[in-house]
């Protein structure tokens, strides 16, 4: 089974001013779905961010998706696996359902 996981940020909070920028995000809520072309799955969370004031700032209005995600993926660390486990469990279970609610023999 072939997964295609699709990491998207939903929404973002930012702080109006924090050590002279404007909007500074600290907190990513994001969704994670994952197709096999039949079968949907999906996660939904959110990542705390930093201002790191060794790196470059980008304005809010600058900021792509990928670079967000990115900010993501490296605050979770091995997370990012799990979920994405989660979502093929999720995939899986679809199309082999451990749990079946057959009609009652007798209806």
């Amino acid at each position: 089974m072939t997964i295609t996981n699709t990491w998207t940020v939903v929404q973002m909070n930012a702080k109006p001013e924090l050590n002279g920028k404007a909007n500074v995000v600290f907190t990513v809520y994001w969704v994670l779905t994952g197709t096999d072309g039949t079968y949907t799955g999906s996660v939904y969370g959110s990542a705390g961010v930093t201002l790191n004031p060794d790196s470059s700032f980008t304005p809010y209005a600058d900021l792509t998706q990928e670079q967000v995600i990115g900010w993501v993926h490296n605050g979770m660390g091995d997370n990012v696996a799990a979920y994405e486990v989660s979502v093929a469990k999720q995939i899986a279970d679809q199309i082999n359902p451990p749990v079946v609610t057959p009609p009652l023999p007798w209806a």
